[in-house]
């Protein structure tokens, strides 16, 4: 039982399913049987570009988290972290999600036993601002008339207040600057493998989500909900298997020329990082933002980091991160998405960890050993 196309079988999640509801469904089951302590997702706020974590605790909420918001580009490692360590969560999974969350795992800050990871397959996610910019510039509406939007077959189609659609394809939109996020564009990781399922509509029939297992843990979720009645199963033809990893193959080759494009061909030069590091305040949104990030006595304000220095030496304070982060580095792009002086951050972060890769073979979210420095100090 290593693939299956699941499907809701309650009318109502139906209604709202992206593409068979198995998502919503089994977060139900974990909620109605108490199998967790709650469900941390997103919610729409005012609009399809506000994307607002919340923490239910009853299947009757599950409306408000139903659906995918491509728009939001939050993390869940951070706040698993930081607020839940110590409940019996569900959480669904980008892949950059559960590999923070794997990570942190690792290094101790959370307890998978206590995490069912629901992996939802990523194409990539759009930054508000940019999102509202691109859609008024190009598909020519007002972004506040958008109820919905969705990226799917290679393009980024958003859902209008009078019923009609407009799509234009993802890369004619980045070719002019817009569309998915930089580090987006740079992932290999486009299946959550490392969660306990991995969901999506990639080969999947009409009405169905075609889904990976990819744990024990998930494989027994499967079939205890399919026993409860909350799901149905079936197998994926061959087609649909060979469809979905075409997908994927081709997508993976799409971040390969990305990250030769981002982290060769335009990579910054050493002035040119002088001029970005001249601009930094020392707000420490990258260090917040960050969720490998967590040390209890951060090494950045420690005396000798000359307090109120602004900006601050960068091999201290940019190096310092560097070193901690960077063989851990998942390319989620947080560091990047909250620095209000528009650093390149994720550039220098997620080339020095392709560096690791390559010379140590070490893929961190992925890859089930510690990072290879703090391997080598274990031995």
């Amino acid at each position: 039982m290593k693939y299956l196309l699941v499907k809701s079988t309650d009318s109502e999640i139906l209604k709202r399913a992206e593409c068979g509801g198995a998502v919503t469904s089994l977060f139900k089951y974990l909620l109605d049987k108490k199998l967790v302590d709650g469900v941390l997702a997103l919610k729409k706020g005012e609009d399809v570009y506000d994307g607002i974590p919340v923490f239910i605790t009853s299947s009757d909420e599950l409306p408000e988290v139903s659906g995918s918001l491509h728009c939001a580009t939050i993390n869940f490692g951070k706040i698993i972290g930081k607020y839940f360590a110590d409940k019996k969560i569900a959480v669904p999974t980008k892949p950059c999600d559960a590999m923070a969350i794997k990570e942190l795992a690792k290094l101790k800050q959370v307890n998978l036993d206590n995490i069912y990871m629901i992996g939802l397959n990523c194409g990539g996610t759009v930054s508000p601002i940019t999102a509202m910019k691109m859609i008024k510039l190009f598909y020519e509406v007002n972004p506040k008339d958008v109820i919905k939007e969705e990226i799917d077959k290679g393009k980024f189609i958003i859902f209008l207040k009078d019923g009609t659609e407009k799509a234009i394809k993802i890369d004619e939109l980045e070719e002019r600057g817009f569309g998915r996020r930089k580090n987006c564009q740079r992932c290999e990781v486009m299946i959550p493998r490392m969660a306990d399922i991995a969901c999506g509509n990639w080969g999947a029939e009409k009405g169905w989500t075609f889904v990976e297992v990819c744990s024990e843990k998930g494989r027994k979720l499967i079939e205890d909900a399919e026993k409860e009645g909350y799901i149905k199963i079936k197998e994926p033809s061959k087609k649909a298997i060979e469809i979905r990893e075409k997908i994927e193959n081709v997508m993976i080759k799409m971040a390969k020329k990305f990250q030769k494009k981002h982290l060769e061909e335009e990579y910054p030069s050493l002035e040119e990082w002088q001029k970005y590091w001249n601009r930094c305040i020392k707000c420490y949104g990258c260090r917040d933002n960050c969720p490998l990030c967590f040390c209890v006595e951060c090494k950045l304000e420690k005396d000798y980091m000359e307090k109120g220095k602004i900006p601050p030496n960068p091999i201290m304070f940019q190096g310092i991160r560097l070193s901690h982060v960077s063989p851990s580095c998942i390319n989620c792009g947080q560091c990047e998405d909250a620095c209000p002086m528009d650093i390149p951050l994720s550039y220098i972060f997620h080339r020095m960890q392709l560096r690791f890769r390559d010379t140590f073979g070490y893929i961190p979210g992925v890859d089930d050993s510690l990072p290879p420095l703090i391997s080598e100090l274990d031995k």
